[in-house]
């Protein structure tokens, strides 16, 4: 396959997975691309094009030929400058490495994280909350994170790809969509009545299996095994961690679970007040789950993988 092709590849199964649906994400397009058209040429000059066919700002090809014929490919969950120095040594040692693959964004697709956070708002719809309230409580965390990312050093990793010439691209919320979709078709499959019972679920993941040998696997951290499980809300796509304000009205709307990747002190303390059971994952557990299904397309495709930087390799293709 061409880069061009895992990467177009790659967008479509994030929009296919998506919680707001293809039909949802192709009007938001439809609206931006209506925008464009309506914006100064000056303004245009500076406007990333690839937002008009790919909704995830935090997916993109971040250096090399897109036309590149990709044949072996090292990934992880944090592909930084020491991951490729390791792909310079491989390829020392004589394994041609044809495409370095983060799961989590660098560059540019790094600067656009914050605008895939609106995703968050059409999760919160899907499980009861009002779209105008789910806007609302979101408005001022996409601020805030959008500023967060203002002072780092983005282009960091970039820029030891492109001096060691390496094509480097990243894709993380279609893999984060893929996790989601995942585990709320599963759930939904199995209908667990229990916390316990969610936990039993979880632990029947390979991903979670491995996480677990090393302390690092799913954890009740809100709640009991024996408190009734309720509506369970897969919190695994968006981005980053939305609003803790969100916590409030998920209780209103039924919501007596969440099953999530991490979860920050703040949001803790707000999902206690409301008296929801949490469950965290695993953060490289879950990542893995996500990245491991888009993987699978490549294996598909006769392309080698070489696992590293946290990424827990599970393939799917026998099963």
């Amino acid at each position: 396959m061409r880069l061009i092709d895992i990467y177009k590849r790659f967008v479509q199964m994030g929009k296919e997975h998506d919680p707001r649906t293809i039909e949802g994400v192709n009007k938001i397009l439809a609206r931006l691309n209506k925008e464009y058209e309506g914006l100064k040429e000056k303004d245009k000059k500076y406007f990333d094009v690839e937002r008009l066919t790919n909704p995830f700002g935090d997916t993109r090809i971040l250096n090399g030929d897109i036309n590149t014929e990709v044949k072996k490919v090292l990934v992880g969950i944090d592909m930084e400058a020491q991951e490729i120095l390791l792909a310079d040594r491989l390829r020392e040692k004589g394994k041609k490495i044809d495409l370095i693959i983060s799961h989590h964004p660098e560059g540019k697709a790094l600067v656009g994280l914050h605008r895939v956070m609106s995703l968050q708002e059409g999760a919160l719809e899907a499980m009861g909350v009002p779209i105008n309230v789910a806007e609302g409580i979101m408005a001022s965390r996409i601020s805030e994170v959008r500023r967060g990312l203002m002072p780092l050093n983005h282009n960091r990793s970039v820029d030891a790809a492109r001096i060691l010439d390496f094509p480097f691209m990243c894709v993380h919320t279609p893999a984060d969509n893929m996790v989601n979709d995942y585990l709320f078709k599963m759930l939904a499959d199995k209908k667990p009545e229990i916390v316990g019972d969610v936990m039993e679920a979880l632990m029947e993941i390979p991903e979670y299996q491995e996480a677990q040998k090393i302390d690092a696997g799913p954890k009740v951290i809100l709640g009991k095994e024996s408190n009734r499980a309720g509506k369970i809300f897969v919190d695994m796509t968006g981005g980053t961690s939305g609003s803790e304000d969100s916590y409030a009205k998920l209780a209103i709307a039924g919501v007596g679970t969440i099953i999530s990747m991490h979860m920050g002190e703040k949001h803790r303390k707000e999902a206690e007040k409301n008296h929801i059971n949490v469950i965290i994952a695993g953060h490289m557990a879950s990542d893995s789950l996500g990245v491991n299904q888009v993987l699978d397309v490549l294996e598909k495709e006769g392309i080698e993988i070489i696992p590293c930087s946290g990424l827990i390799r599970v393939s799917r293709n026998d099963s």
